[in-house]
């Protein structure tokens, strides 16, 4: 079984993949969260880990304090990692819950949302947890709501899969970011722009699978 506490060492080395990734899903976090609308933003990280993505940027954003940003992270370490990061940036408006990020009961009182990211899971579920995510992200989402989404390349590379699945749910495509390294990670950014049902899922999404 993978060790997810260890596994987030490898942000230290600057180098990394997993660093190259992190960068440039803060880069498009930060300009979601631009263009989210005046208000309140709500945001959602499922599978959140130590939260580096969120908690890389609200700090310093303009925005920080009109976010308010629910971090789900089923390790007990991890989220307690997120947390007193959270704390010590004086980020009051982020919670983390140390939950099952899979069980859609769990934040859908913080439900929909205008941010949504779902950054570390596709790589760790099958084809068919991928495409049932994929369809539910919506009934998650407010109106033009932005997606951010990682999944690496390797053979066989579902990425072109994941964002024709994405184009189906009703979320035309900002970017995709096909990030050179071992890992040959992609990054995609979608936004809601198509009327779908609002009908808040009620079943398990995905499994994460051992290794």
């Amino acid at each position: 079984m993978k060790n997810w506490v260890e596994w987030h060492e490898a942000y230290r080395d600057p180098e990394s993949a997993l660093s190259a990734r992190l960068a440039c899903v803060r880069a498009h976090l930060a300009r979601a969260l631009d263009e989210a609308p005046s208000g309140e933003v709500r945001l959602l990280s499922l599978c959140a880990g130590q939260g580096h993505d969120v908690l890389g940027v609200l700090p310093w954003h303009p925005r920080r304090d009109e976010v308010r940003a629910v971090l789900v992270e089923f390790n007990p370490q991890n989220a307690r990692v997120a947390a007193d990061l959270a704390a010590t940036e004086g980020l009051s408006r982020v919670e983390v819950r140390q939950a099952d990020a899979a069980r859609v009961a769990n934040y859908a009182d913080d439900l929909p949302v205008h941010v949504l990211l779902l950054c570390g899971i596709f790589g760790n579920i099958t084809p068919e947890d991928i495409s049932r995510t994929v369809a539910a992200a919506p009934a998650l989402c407010e109106w033009e709501a932005t997606v951010i989404w990682t999944r690496h390349r390797r053979s066989p590379d579902l990425t072109p899969r994941i964002r024709e699945w994405f184009k189906e749910a009703g979320f035309d495509e900002v970017a995709f970011d096909a990030l050179d390294g071992p890992n040959m990670t992609g990054v995609g950014v979608g936004r809601l722009t198509r009327v779908v049902p609002r009908r808040t899922p009620l079943e398990v999404l995905f499994t994460f699978q051992p290794g």
